[in-house]
């Protein structure tokens, strides 16, 4: 076996090596969109990333970003190579995995040799399942970018690896240290994601399988049944019970024996270690220790985990302890533990309580104040709300409510599906309020009114969980969120003219006083029925959002763009014309952008998907052993994929494709792709022996010469085909994952950041709005004078208080508000009262009056934030000349009742900064959702990604700051890597860095048209640019002087060459071939094009213009021709942005014959030429 463990080892290596070099290669050199720029800054930095955390992940980046030797532009790049080297390492295992798998099934136990023929089969399964997995879809992308999904593949892969190593080697009497090391790494990994425990029912199979002596089918669901056992103990009991217990120690230290915080922690953290050593010593010393000592030490241990605390309550704890302690003192026989297992079990248990213990991390750092301290768990009460994750809410799975819908008509008589409230409400006094069930009391760190006071937690109150209606619960609810009832009923094949068919039912939605149900608060509504949930199940959770991931993986995928069930994006292919235009219609009719032009097109015929069936059904009618290792492999791949869906219970229209969860059943099902080779090499060896049954050639030395013959031609037919695979596999997908060049999302980001002036503050939304400024502030030290503010945070007493300190140049954002007056997150919304004031009043009296008032109640919704107008010129906000006023806000209904407290924060902010003479500018990020502008909007002024608040009304529209925007975008931005692109994919953008792509155009464009507007109207108006802004009122000479008349053109020809600047800026520095222009991007420039005709008369410009449209019309007379072939169900499946390019044609045609002049005839003869090359009749009436 030498030789056979040196190539094993050898080309395992050689593996990891393609695979480091591919994903070395093709990194990003940067932070990438999502979630990538914060999961950098923690680990450069080790602040406090979203919830749940992952301080393991924290602390390797940290040792990665090192390398970067000082280099700060550097320290992405070197933890985007952590990510490509760890996936690196799971392809190595899992090439050992394979091998190990397929040798178990080929090769007898006591071989000493292993037959060429045999090697070549074994080794070639290993490099098929390892590098098609490596170059796959999913996991590559992952691979080339600083995220956690990398390091908890390679977890998972390190797990499975080592209780095959484990197999190997479990007669043997320290063969314990294997299953010790994988609780140590399950422990390891949930500090870096939860996904790795999702392998411990495969864990056990193996461990059952390779104990029992007679093992069935009885024997392997028991074995199942106890591996589910020890997920939920481990999820439900080990990871919240033991911060569970110790918020105990720490409640009683602080709040009784006042002493600091934390100190609880620092006890019950060395009490419990202490114990665990205690326990251990006595049962390595079980022969001179007291039995009844070893069994009250292993109680204690098993206690202060924490696992045994599953629930809010601690009567579950206490009981299992009870029964725990029963059974110890009481088992006999076969039913007792023997002591190596009790060490077993307090290793495990210690061992991943280490692992797990590395949260405490986030104590430390967050109590250190760090610039990013989201939810700052900085004690035990905290750090569990944070690592359950309770801001993201929660979703029923077993049993709650579904949806309700009730349909109704607009005033044009068309139908729409609305959701049915799921809450109960009771009564209270002549008003209702939401039913709540009361769970533990909730603690927080009590607000210090004075520097000198105790430290103290306040106690919040139970927990309350809203009550929902009894008639609208049921078993196993898919369909649950009411925002979300159109879009479930599209999903279950529904419309809302023919909504799904629901089962009507009467509910009662109110209790009085007493909890007794009221009559008169019944109604009747449309309840999904349990068959409709199934159908959503099938048709979106597990088709939409798992198989067809799969399938983009071992089948092919259509295009880059996210899907919703629309034909055009997103959908998974196969390559074979037959299968594909079936389902999607003609591919050969879909425009190239959206197919074979798309870099996310990739063609696979289903090749690996058909080498994992054949793997699959070869590993399980390979005997007893191949059926055992089948079971194994399959819960691998349904635990980490289908059991992830049933878990998530995901509502449609996700924010971005979620593929990434599901890598670890692609690992899974690659072992399956890689067993394909020892599949077809078995079918070549029997079909060589003319369709008789070959011999089961496990022995060579049954083997005939002929035999052996035929199975090195097998073997060596079969170990290329396998080869051939992942060639075939990644010549499709290289294109798409190499991100070699692109440094769009820090670029972008330091963008926003330099669209403003100094100090100062902005406010963003999302992840991509908001990480990417972050991550340039944080890691490269760019514009650390700005204060970004998080809209979506601003909900939050922590984050209110983050804002408040100074983080690095940037000073503390100053407010009104008091920390008592947002703590406790009390005041999540003001309600505004019945009778509340119609006047506008000053926006500090109207503050004023809210945060004193005990009922979070707003009484002035009208308010006004004072123009303060000497200052707003002095300090920049304004140019002298513009005429000020005062801001004026109709405060919106941004809760149901009232106004959440992230606008009144924004209003608090403004209303500050002008009462300080403007001393901190304020902007918006131009991604904002209006519905979050408060109101401010005409009162803005674009100064490139950002809008910035000023005193200054706009009637129309928001305004252009064109001499700060254009500075900005000429001398402050920067391009991403896309001013160097010379040919198209040369830079790779995926669909979110093409929007924000969009994004940056967007501003270029939007800038040049307000030049040219400004240039059109000193044309038609020239005194406005000798008197400036005069009321209607004032009588202006018409005949102008030949200095004004010069000073009048110098404007006008001042304003054309920056529009000829800003145009040419933007083919340079993000050209067309690095992106198409949108239908939006070709209207903006149109309108540019025949603007500046306009104003100059030079025809060339119109000839631009019209160019541009037929090039428009051309590009999209191809989607008009796809669309035009689609039969009717995939015609009105078409999406929004689909359907925006069909009613968008005919305005294309029209502003063709606006901008020739009015020349129908030539625009007649256009569209004729059109109709008849893409075959499509269009009616302008």
């Amino acid at each position: 076996m030498k030789k056979y463990n040196i190539l094993n080892n050898s080309l395992g290596w050689f593996c990891f090596v393609v695979a480091a070099v591919t994903y070395l290669m093709t990194l990003e050199p940067t932070a990438s969109f999502w979630d990538c720029p914060e999961f950098i800054l923690q680990g450069f930095k080790l602040e406090v990333g979203h919830p749940p955390g992952n301080p393991i992940f924290m602390l390797t980046a940290r040792f990665f970003a090192n390398f970067a030797m000082g280099d700060v532009t550097k320290v992405a790049l070197m933890v985007n190579a952590m990510s490509g080297l760890l996936s690196a390492g799971t392809i190595l295992l899992l090439f050992w995995t394979i091998t190990h798998l397929v040798k178990k099934l080929i090769v007898p136990d006591n071989a000493e040799t292993v037959p060429v023929a045999k090697m070549l089969v074994i080794f070639g399964s290993g490099i098929c399942g390892a590098l098609m997995y490596a170059w796959s879809d999913t996991f590559w992308f992952s691979a080339v970018e600083g995220e956690v999904y990398a390091f908890s593949s390679f977890c998972t892969a390190l797990v499975f690896w080592l209780i095959l190593k484990w197999e190997n080697r479990a007669d043997r009497p320290d063969s314990d240290k294997y299953l010790i090391l994988i609780a140590y790494v399950i422990g390891i990994s949930i500090a870096v994601h939860l996904l790795n425990l999702l392998c411990i029912p495969a864990i056990v199979l193996v461990i059952y399988f390779k104990r029992a002596k007679n093992a069935n089918a009885k024997g392997a669901i028991l074995a199942l049944l106890i591996s589910f056992a020890i997920v939920a103990f481990t999820l439900y009991g080990l990871v919240p019970g033991l911060i569970s217990v110790a918020q105990d120690f720490e409640l009683f230290c602080v709040n009784t024996l006042h002493m600091p915080f934390n100190t609880g922690v620092i006890i019950y953290g060395a009490l419990t270690t202490v114990c665990f050593i205690w326990t251990i010593y006595n049962l390595y010393n079980s022969s001179r220790v007291n039995p009844t000592i070893i069994k009250i030490s292993f109680a204690l241990s098993v206690l202060l985990s924490g696992i045994l605390f599953i629930g809010a309550s601690g009567i579950i704890g206490v009981l299992l302890f009870i029964g725990l302690c029963i059974y110890l003192f009481t088992a006999k026989g076969k039913f007792k533990l023997s002591v190596r297992m009790l060490s077993l079990i307090t290793l495990s248990i210690m061992v991943m309580f280490v692992g797990y213990s590395s949260y405490a991390l986030l104590l430390v750092r967050s109590s250190a104040h760090t610039p990013m301290n989201q939810n700052a768990p900085d004690n035990v009460f905290t750090l569990a709300s944070y690592l359950n994750r309770e801001q993201y809410g929660d979703r029923p799975l077993i049993y709650g409510p579904t949806i309700g819908i009730e349909q109704g008509y607009d005033e044009k008589g068309n139908a729409y599906i609305t959701g049915v409230d799921s809450r109960m409400w009771m009564q209270q006094g002549n008003s209702f309020v939401m039913k709540t069930q009361k769970g533990a009391d909730q603690y927080a760190r009590e607000v210090k009114e004075t520097p000198g006071a105790p430290d103290r937690y306040h106690n919040m109150g139970p927990k309350e969980t809203p009550v929902t209606v009894p008639g609208l619960n049921m078993l196993f609810p898919r369909m649950y969120e009411a925002a979300k009832a159109s879009d479930y009923n599209n999903w279950v094949g529904a419309s809302a003219d023919k909504p799904m068919n629901t089962n009507e039912v009467e509910v009662i939605i109110a209790e009085d006083e007493f909890g007794d149900p009221m009559e008169d608060y019944s109604r009747y509504v449309n309840k999904a029925t349990f068959g409709e949930n199934l159908k959503y199940l099938l048709n979106y959770q597990l088709n939409h959002m798992y198989w067809r991931y799969f399938l983009w993986n071992f089948a092919g995928r259509q295009n880059d763009i996210q899907g919703n069930g629309e034909p055009t994006h997103g959908n998974w292919i196969s390559g074979i014309p037959a299968l594909d235009n079936a389902r999607l219609g003609d591919q050969s009719l879909l425009p190239d952008e959206l197919g074979k032009d798309n870099p996310g097109h990739n063609v696979f015929f289903m090749i690996p998907l058909m080498m994992g069936l054949f793997g699959l059904f070869w590993q399980a009618a390979a005997g007893k052993r191949g059926i055992e290792q089948f079971w194994v492999v399959f819960f691998l791949f349904f635990m980490t994929g289908i059991a992830i869906v049933l878990y998530l219970n995901q509502t449609p229209g996700q924010p971005r494709e979620r593929d990434y969860a599901f890598a670890g059943s692609f690992y899974a099902y690659a072992i399956w792709v890689g067993m394909g080779v020892a599949a077809i090499w078995r079918f070549i060896y029997a079909f060589a022996k003319k369709n008789k049954k070959a011999p089961n050639a496990t022995d060579p030395a049954e083997e005939t010469q002929e035999q052996k013959t035929f199975s090195l031609v097998g073997a060596i037919v079969a170990a290329v085909i396998g080869i051939l695979v992942p060639l075939q596999v990644v010549s499709q997908t290289w294109d798409d994952h190499d991100r070699s060049g692109r440094y769009t999302a820090r670029d972008f980001g330091m963008n926003y950041l330099n669209s403003l002036d100094e100090n100062a503050i902005i406010f963003t939304y999302g992840d991509n709005d908001t990480f990417p400024l972050w991550y340039a502030q944080e890691v490269e030290g760019v514009r650390t004078d700005v204060k970004v503010a998080n809209l979506s945070y601003l909900t939050t007493d922590w984050y209110i208080d983050q804002l408040r300190r100074q983080s690095y140049n940037a000073p503390g954002i100053d407010v009104m508000a008091k920390p008592t007056d947002y703590a406790y997150d009390a005041r999540q919304a003001f309600f505004f009262p019945e009778n509340a004031s119609t006047d506008f009043v000053d926006a500090t009296k109207a503050l004023k009056a809210a945060y004193s008032n005990a009922d979070n109640q707003f009484p002035y919704p009208f308010v006004t934030v004072p123009a303060n107008a000497e200052a707003a010129v002095k300090s920049g906000r304004i140019k002298a000349g513009e005429e000020p006023s005062d801001i004026q806000i109709a405060l919106p209904y941004s809760s149901p009742r009232g106004v959440a407290i992230n606008s009144v924060m924004v209003l608090d902010i403004l209303n500050t900064s002008a009462k300080n003479d403007w001393n901190r500018p304020v902007y918006f990020a131009t991604t904002v959702p209006t519905e979050n502008y408060i109101g401010l909007d005409p009162y803005f002024s674009q100064t490139g990604l950002a809008y910035e608040v000023v005193p200054v009304y706009h009637e129309d529209a928001a305004g252009v700051n064109t001499e700060k925007m254009y500075r900005n975008i000429t001398e402050r931005w920067r391009w991403g890597g896309l001013d160097k692109v010379t040919k198209k994919g040369q830079v790779y953008l995926d669909e979110t860095v093409r929007r924000m792509l969009s994004s940056n155009r967007g501003a270029i464009f939007d800038l040049a048209r307000c030049l040219g507007v400004e240039a059109y109207n000193a044309k038609i108006n020239p005194a406005s640019v000798i008197y400036g802004n005069l009321p209607d009122s004032v009588e202006v000479v018409a005949q102008l002087t030949d200095a004004e008349q010069a000073k009048v053109d110098k404007y006008v020809s001042d304003r054309v060459k920056k529009i000829q600047t800003l145009l040419k800026l933007q083919q340079d520095k993000l050209p067309e071939v690095a992106m198409d222009y949108t239908f939006i991007e070709y209207d903006q420039l149109c309108e540019i094009y025949d603007l500046l005709y306009e104003i100059t008369g030079d025809k060339q410009y119109q000839e631009k213009c019209l160019s541009l449209l037929e090039t428009e019309l051309n590009r999209f007379g191809k989607f008009m021709q796809y669309y035009e072939s689609l039969p009717a169900p995939l015609y009105n499946s078409l999406s929004s942005q689909d359907l925006m390019i069909v009613s968008y044609y005919p305005y294309l045609i029209r502003q063709y014959y606006k901008y020739s002049g009015m020349d129908q005839k030539k625009t007649e003869n256009l569209l004729r030429s059109l109709e008849k090359k893409y075959k499509f009749s269009l009616n302008l009436q």
